[in-house]
């Protein structure tokens, strides 16, 4: 999760090359299409496993999604910023560190990119590729959560980009794993991975009435994050 590449200062090096609009957005979309695909597909491995201890299933679905952002924001991370949330990438561009139409473009890679993800868990273990999840998530209480847990999101990045950019993928890996485990809500904090698992009616998936608070919460954090942490991060200027 980076911003646009910049030429260092005061570097006799010229500015790395941009990739093109048309690989970063792919970037996006495959990016989060794997993404998906390891939340949904552990999710399903573990409740198989687990012989019904849904503590051990999640752990399962816990471990596999932190390891696996690392892994992703590693790899896709040059390319396009790695952000694989739409809640992100609109922070990004409130922040100008994006342009808007790169941001548009991402948001719909992310989403289509978050289907298929979801898509291709069902077809590795021979799911219903076409689902509606009936799994409720209802209550202030976890649409609390998503607010919190996005919140903390924005912080991780916003953070580690600004004194250690090199860190931000173990970062982002590691507070999801405990976001996990802290929230009520099992830290969604992705309006993109939120509609996705609506379409699972699997261990990971949330009903489509409980996803549209949690996504409203997801911006609302996104935005708090942005500010609070865009005011705390800020270097004081010398008079």
């Amino acid at each position: 999760m980076t911003a646009e590449p910049r030429p260092s200062k005061g570097s006799l090096e010229p500015p790395l090359h941009p990739f093109s609009y048309q690989r970063r957005v792919i970037a996006e979309a495959l990016g989060t299409a794997l993404l998906l695909a390891i939340v949904i597909g552990s999710g399903i491995m573990g409740e198989r496993l687990a012989g019904g201890n849904t503590a051990i299933a999640l752990l399962g679905n816990t471990l596999a999604t932190g390891a696996g952002l690392v892994v992703l924001i590693t790899l896709f991370g040059p390319l396009s910023g790695a952000h694989f949330n739409p809640a992100v990438t609109l922070a990004f561009a409130a922040r100008r560190e994006i342009g808007w139409m790169m941001a548009g473009g991402y948001v719909v890679a992310q989403l289509v990119g978050a289907v298929l993800g979801v898509y291709a868990a069902h077809a590795m273990f021979a799911e219903p590729i076409f689902q509606i999840s009936t799994k409720l998530r209802d209550g202030p209480s976890q649409v609390f959560s998503e607010f919190v847990a996005t919140f903390g999101l924005l912080a991780t990045i916003l953070g580690t980009l600004r004194f250690r950019p090199e860190f931000t993928p173990m970062a982002v890996g590691l507070y999801i794993t405990a976001a996990y485990w802290f929230t009520a809500s099992t830290s969604f904090a992705n309006p993109a991975v939120t509609i996705a698992r609506a379409l699972s009616n699997t261990f990971a998936g949330i009903a489509p009435g409980s996803a549209s608070l949690f996504i409203v919460a997801q911006l609302a954090g996104a935005v708090a994050g942005m500010l609070f942490f865009g005011w705390l991060l800020k270097e004081r200027q010398r008079s």
